[in-house]
């Protein structure tokens, strides 16, 4: 495993290994750059919690009724393919309504179920190279500019910013507990 992984924590809950989402934007330039840091640095983080697993384990569920390994990379990639276009859209509209997807039920489809992992983290270090690049350009204005969640409500790029930083060491952290509750 790299140095660099999340060390997960001794958690009763497996489906939160990092804690849950606190729900607060990135507000200080601080915030924002480490924010903007862990969105960079996700792809290759997931990608060193996945070395070396052969199939068996990425065909492993993460916790007791969750998804497989290899579900969790899909998904890491379908949601953050998503975030992206949000933050597109908070930029290039006023106030766009964000549409949610069945999030679990692209988990079960077939590619997710069984395509080769290197597809989707090759996926996300592409997606995550141009976004970061968007990211880096924005300014305080930019960064307040809002979408609209149907489940969450109003949120600024701030606080898309701070989700899906949380997100991505959310799941490495569900592999990386794994690997080790399994000696991997």
């Amino acid at each position: 495993m790299s140095e660099t992984a999340v060390e997960p924590r001794p958690v009763q809950d497996l489906r939160y290994p990092v804690g849950k989402w606190d729900r607060q934007p990135a507000r200080s330039a601080e915030e924002v750059a480490a924010a903007i840091a862990a969105i960079e640095a996700a792809p290759t983080r997931l990608r060193a919690a996945v070395a070396g697993l052969d199939d068996a384990q990425l065909d492993t569920p993460y916790r007791p009724g969750g998804w497989t390994v290899r579900q969790l990379v899909h998904h890491v990639a379908d949601s953050h393919l998503n975030a992206y276009l949000r933050c597109k859209l908070a930029l290039t509209e006023e106030r766009p309504a964000i549409k949610t997807y069945e999030e679990k039920l692209w988990a079960e489809l077939p590619e997710a179920r069984t395509a080769p992992v290197e597809v989707s983290l090759a996926l996300l270090a592409a997606l995550h190279e141009r976004w970061v690049l968007l990211l880096r350009t924005l300014g305080e204005s930019e960064l307040d500019r809002p979408c609209v969640h149907p489940e969450i409500g109003e949120m600024s790029l701030r606080a898309l910013l701070g989700m899906y930083a949380w997100h991505g060491r959310h799941h490495e952290a569900h592999v990386t507990a794994l690997r080790a509750r399994q000696g991997w």
